[in-house]
């Protein structure tokens, strides 16, 4: 396990299959959160119909976009170093290329690129990747193109994305944008506005498309996934100012994750993220019932401590969290929890640190996503709060949190000793070609021999060994979900 994962998905350029006739090249990359991954897909698309076609070589480009992280410094740094290699080349060796920054860096940062630091062409929000056409129009006149207009209706959901370095077995289905929880160490509710909802029919429509394709295996994926309302458009807030034959109709995230399981019995379902305070109990009873729907739960706390989770905003408590936990695994037996944590938040103390261990061994995470506090700009936190916790306390506490969450991931893994598990096989193994790759239906990779398997079988494989990261076991026969 690493000591901090920077972008839960790293940093890639992406191609999609060319179109003859398009003469135009475009390199993109994408840093930080699957929802970043997903709008890239979304960008390709829109760009396909404006003649462009991907190309994994920079120097080649016409284009180079960049799909940005906001959500802690460093993540931004990486950005900034990509951005100084692409105006290398562009001075360089391709004077004609243009360079554009996307997502939440370019919503939050917007003016400073083009007229402060002028080391790019063009911004775009997360809501305007539709305007794009009008944006590259307004480049090829010599001039720059800047549209961060965040919207209260924008889902993309009209559109259908492009699967960019995909294996052809999981995609990301994108199902809420916005968030507004207003965590206060967190810019999301800044980036990339209010929640709101996708409509369902075009949920179902995607869905429908992947499996036509040969895809079997979905995320539905949003800021806070657990909080999906549909009742005919508009924001959740407004959802009370509904007609009351709106809200009689109305869709929630249950009955919208019932919907795919039952209308795609052989497509394996995750879903991701949930916020503790949205997890309802009608949730848990519907990934139980379906066998379909993975067992796994990804549930970010941040902290174990009620006086930090308070000055986070969390609408919850380290106790109203526990009993959710409780109420899982009663619910659920096989689940697999993994968490999101910050270390050093400012004013955290030993005893706040010590309350975020003690939480840690009350649930035993698979793994988890872990970090030291970085202060964002414009966020209530860098506001109102001085980042007081020294840097080498911060990496002390966080090398704390992952050293116990390596040991609760080793104890998880070994559960699985003796047992046989269902695996999507996703890809051959990195470390030998004479095995394969892929994730049980509690999102741990497991490894076997390849034998006659290939991507996109489910196979039951039987765990003889482990890692705290891995299960390695080998095949016993395809599981019926083939």
């Amino acid at each position: 396990m690493e000591k901090e994962i920077d972008e839960k998905v790293q940093g890639q350029s992406l191609v999609l299959e060319n179109k003859p006739e398009n003469t135009k090249k475009l390199y993109i990359e994408s840093y930080g959160c699957a929802m970043n991954f997903s709008d890239s897909e979304i960008v390709a698309s829109i760009l396909t119909n404006e003649g462009y076609n991907t190309t994994q070589i920079l120097e080649e480009a016409d284009l180079v976009l960049v799909n940005t992280c906001s959500i802690r410094d460093k993540a931004e740094q990486t950005v900034r170093k990509r951005l100084e290699k692409y105006n290398a080349v562009k001075r360089d060796i391709n004077p004609k290329m243009k360079v554009g920054v996307l997502g939440c860096m370019a919503e939050r940062l917007k003016e400073q690129f083009l007229e402060q630091e002028k080391i790019v062409d063009m911004v775009v929000g997360p809501d305007a990747y539709k305007d794009l056409p009008n944006l590259l129009a307004e480049i090829e006149d010599g001039r720059d193109a800047i549209n961060v207009i965040l919207s209260k209706e924008e889902t993309y959901g009209d559109i259908s994305p492009v699967r960019l370095n995909s294996n052809g077995v999981s995609a990301f289905v994108s199902i809420t944008r916005g968030c507004d929880n207003m965590c206060t160490f967190c810019v999301v509710p800044f980036t990339r506005g209010r929640e709101r909802s996708r409509e369902p029919k075009s949920i179902i429509t995607e869905i429908q498309q992947l499996w036509d394709t040969g895809y079997k295996e979905i995320t539905l994926l949003g800021q806070n996934v657990d909080s999906y309302l549909w009742y005919g458009g508009g924001l959740k807030k407004d959802f009370d100012k509904a007609t009351e034959m709106q809200q009689a109709t109305a869709i929630k995230f249950e009955q919208l994750l019932e919907m795919v399981a039952v209308g795609f019995p052989k497509m394996r379902i995750r879903f991701s993220t949930s916020n503790p305070q949205d997890m309802h109990e009608e949730v848990l009873h519907i990934i139980a019932k379906y066998p379909n729907i993975c067992k796994h739960i990804h549930l970010p706390v941040q902290s174990g401590s009620n006086r930090i989770l308070k000055e986070m905003n969390r609408l919850h408590t380290r106790e109203e969290y526990m009993k959710l936990i409780d109420n899982i695994k009663l619910i659920i037996p096989n689940v697999c929890i993994t968490q999101d944590m910050i270390a050093g938040f400012p004013t955290e103390t030993e005893e706040d640190h010590q309350d975020t261990l003690s939480l840690m061994e009350y649930v035993k995470y698979s793994f988890g996503y872990m970090y030291s506090y970085s202060e964002r700009p414009g966020t209530l936190a860098g506001r109102k709060l001085e980042d007081d916790v020294a840097e080498e306390t911060k990496a002390r506490r966080l090398q704390e949190i992952v050293d116990l969450q390596r040991i609760h991931s080793a104890f998880r893994t070994k559960e699985f000793l003796g047992q046989t598990v269902e695996v999507l096989v996703e890809k051959t193994s990195k470390k030998s070609d004479n095995d394969l790759s892929g994730r049980n239906s509690q999102s741990i990779t497991a490894v076997f021999p390849k034998e006659h398997y290939k991507i996109g079988d489910f196979v039951n494989v039987k765990i003889t060994n482990c890692t705290s990261g891995t299960l390695i076991g080998e095949a016993v026969g395809y599981s019926e979900m083939n």
